[in-house]
C-alpha cells in the first residue's frame, strides 16, 4: 500500500552520503540505524512531555524561557530529520504527501508558524499551535512494527467504515428531523442540526441529558433510536477486527518465508516448508541449516 510503503533510494545516490543516510534513516537492522531510531524516540517523548508541562500555568511561569529554548532545539532536530528524509528518497514530493511525511511536517510546522503570529491579539492561536505539537507522538508509530499492521488494517477497511458512517449520518438526519417536528424548540430541539446532535448522542448511548424529549411520541422515537444504537455500535469494531486478523495472518505468513530462489525462474519468497516453486513448479534447493 502506497501510503505506508518504504521510501525508495534516489538512484543517483547508490553510493556516498545519501546512501549512508538512507540506510541509517530507513533501515532497522544496523547499529547506526537503531541508534538513530532510539534518539528520535527519546526526542519525541521528551518534546511531548515539554508541551504537556508547558500547559501547566505555574510551571510555565517558572520555566517559560527554558521551555522556549528546549522547544526550538527539538524543532531544529526534527527539521533536520525531515529535510534528510526528503533528500535521500527518490521522490521527495511523494514522501512529503504520504502519511509519514504529513506527520513529520506537523511535528515542526506549529513552532515556525508561531513566529509569524506575535502579539496579544493572537495568543489563543499561538497556544493552539503549541498544543498541536503533541502530534509528534504520532511519529512513534514509525518505530513500532505492529503499528504498521494496525494502520494498514484501518486503511483496508476504510470503505466499509465510510459506508457505515454514511448510514449513521442518514439515521441521525431522519431521527433529528422527526424529533424537531415532534418536540420542537420549546423542548430544546431548536433546529435540525441540534436534533441531529441529540440523535448521535442517543445512538452512542452516552446520554448527556442536555436535550431530553418530553412527549410520549418523542420518548418512543428515543427508545427505538437507543435500540438501533446498540445494534450498530459494534459494526465498525467487527469490520476493523476482521481486517486486522487478515493482516496479522499475512504478516505471519511473510515472516515464515525464506529467501530460497528457484534455479529456473528465480522466484523467491517461498514458505519454509515448500519443496517446489509456487510459480513454475520446479524443485527448490534444500534450505540451509540454521
Amino acid at each position: 500500500m502506497r501510503l505506508f510503503s518504504t521510501p525508495q533510494l534516489n538512484p543517483a545516490s547508490e553510493t556516498g552520503w545519501r546512501r549512508r543516510w538512507f540506510d541509517i534513516i530507513h533501515r532497522r537492522d544496523t547499529r547506526p540505524s537503531r541508534n538513530f531510531d532510539l534518539l528520535l524516540v527519546y526526542a519525541i517523548v521528551a518534546s511531548v512531555l515539554v508541551v504537556m508541562f508547558d500547559s501547566v500555568q505555574h510551571i510555565h511561569a517558572a520555566w517559560a524561557s527554558w521551555f522556549y529554548v528546549v522547544e526550538w532545539g527539538f524543532t531544529l532536530l526534527f527539521t533536520a530529520e525531515y529535510v534528510l528524509r526528503l533528500l535521500v528518497v527518490r521522490r521527495p514530493l511523494r514522501y512529503a504527501l504520504s502519511i509519514w511525511g504529513v506527520i513529520d511536517l506537523l511535528a515542526i510546522l506549529p513552532t515556525y508558524i508561531s513566529l509569524l503570529l506575535p502579539g496579544a491579539q493572537s495568543l489563543l492561536v499561538v497556544r493552539a499551535l503549541r498544543i498541536l505539537r503533541v502530534f509528534r507522538i504520532l511519529k512513534l508509530t514509525r518505530y513500532i512494527e505492529e503499528s504498521g499492521i494496525l494502520m494498514q488494517a484501518l486503511w483496508r477497511s476504510r470503505r466499509k467504515i465510510l459506508l457505515f458512517l454514511s448510514m449513521v449520518i442518514t439515521i441521525a438526519i431522519i431521527a433529528g428531523s422527526l424529533m424537531y417536528v415532534i418536540e420542537g424548540p420549546s423542548h430544546g430541539f431548536s433546529s435540525i442540526p441540534a436534533s441531529m446532535y441529540w440523535a448521535v448522542v442517543t445512538m452512542a448511548t452516552v446520554g448527556f441529558g442536555d436535550i431530553v424529549p418530553q412527549t410520549t411520541l418523542g420518548r418512543f422515537v428515543t427508545s427505538v433510536l437507543i435500540l438501533i444504537g446498540y445494534s450498530i455500535i459494534a459494526v465498525p469494531t467487527g469490520i476493523y477486527t476482521a481486517e486486522l486478523a487478515n493482516g496479522m495472518r499475512r504478516a505471519e505468513a511473510w515472516r515464515r518465508r525464506d529467501d530460497r530462489g528457484c534455479i529456473v525462474c528465480g522466484h523467491e519468497g517461498h514458505e519454509q516448508e515448500a519443496r517446489y516453486c509456487n510459480r513454475c513448479g520446479h524443485e527448490l534447493p534444500e534450505p540451509l541449516e540454521p
